[in-house]
Order: structure tokens, then C-alpha cells, then sequence
């Protein structure tokens, strides 16, 4: 298999890429999930936060959004006190305001799945040669998730969930 050099850093990456990364993820839970993971990713490597991911599946409740709204000061200290996860208190913050916007999108009676790929680009393969971090669409989909009530959803942090959603296409093609 053909893998970008990114992928090809470990056996986590390498995995990653080769069962996740880039395929169709379409359900409103999972791109909750993505959403939640590449906004705390701002700043870090994608490994750091892939290798923790087991325990903030554990400690966001498998990702679930209604849960998670519920919570309250006292979770946010057992997070913050929780060395599984990325200890950042505006990005777990950022994830309870995220499911709040998200329960609201599903009492209006949209999925949040719907909505991202609602912003998939005419040619989903046009900017793979550039790599570039952003793209129109990650860009009004940032501001329509701002919108609703989103926090750390920028164009970038977008573009990436983008890709690794397989909303935008650009994996290499197998050998």
C-alpha cells in the first residue's frame, strides 16, 4: 500500500492510515468524534492524540454527545485530573460545548454527519497535489458549525476532519 511519509512514522500511524484515515465516516457520533479529536490535536501531533484516544473514548463516554452536554464543573476537574487525555481545560470545554451544539443540531433534526458531508466539494480529489490546510469548504463549514453554537472548529482543524472523514479524498492510490 501506498502511504503518505506521515503514515509511515509508526505502526500507530501506519495502522491508522490503513484502516481509518480518509474512508467515508458518516455517522453523527463518529464525526462527533472526529471533531472533538482534531480540535484537540490544535497545537499537538496526530500520534499523541491517536494514542490516547482509548482514553478519551473512556472519559467522553464513547463520544456520545448527549452525555457529555450533562457535564459539569466536577467533570471538567475529573478530566482535567484524568493524565490519559490531553489535560487542555479550553479544549474539554471546547468538547461540552460541542455536544451541547450537537444536541440541539439533532433536536432541529440534523445530523451532524449530513451537515459536514453537506459541505463535500464538486471534485472531492481537486486540492490532494496542493496539501494545502484549508479549502473553501472547510472554511464555510467552520463558519456554519460557529454558527451553531461550535467552539475549535477552524478552517483548519475543519480541513483536517475533512480528510480524515473522507469528505475531501485524498489518499494514495494502492499499488
Amino acid at each position: 500500500m501506498n502511504r503518505p511519509t506521515w503514515a509511515e512514522a509508526s505502526d500507530l500511524l501506519r495502522n491508522y492510515y490503513d484502516t481509518e484515515w480518509g474512508l467515508p465516516v458518516r455517522e453523527a457520533s463518529d464525526v462527533f468524534e472526529r471533531i472533538v479529536l482534531e480540535g484537540f490535536q490544535a497545537g499537538l501531533s496526530w500520534s499523541t492524540v491517536l494514542a490516547k484516544r482509548p482514553a478519551f473514548r473512556k472519559a467522553f463516554n464513547g463520544f456520545d454527545p448527549a452525555k457529555i452536554a450533562r457535564f459539569t464543573e466536577r467533570d471538567v476537574a475529573r478530566l482535567m485530573a484524568d493524565a490519559g487525555i490531553i489535560r487542555n481545560e479550553q479544549k474539554i470545554r471546547a468538547t461540552i460545548t460541542n455536544a451541547r451544539a450537537a444536541v440541539a443540531l439533532a433536536a432541529e433534526g440534523i445530523d451532524l454527519g449530513e451537515l459536514v458531508w453537506s459541505f463535500r466539494p464538486d471534485d472531492p480529489t481537486a486540492e490532494a497535489k496542493g496539501y494545502p490546510s484549508t479549502s473553501p469548504e472547510s472554511v464555510a463549514l467552520s463558519k456554519e458549525l460557529k454558527r451553531r453554537g461550535f467552539v475549535f472548529v477552524g478552517p483548519v482543524t475543519m480541513y483536517a476532519a475533512m480528510e480524515a472523514m473522507g469528505v475531501v479524498e485524498h489518499r494514495l492510490p494502492s499499488d
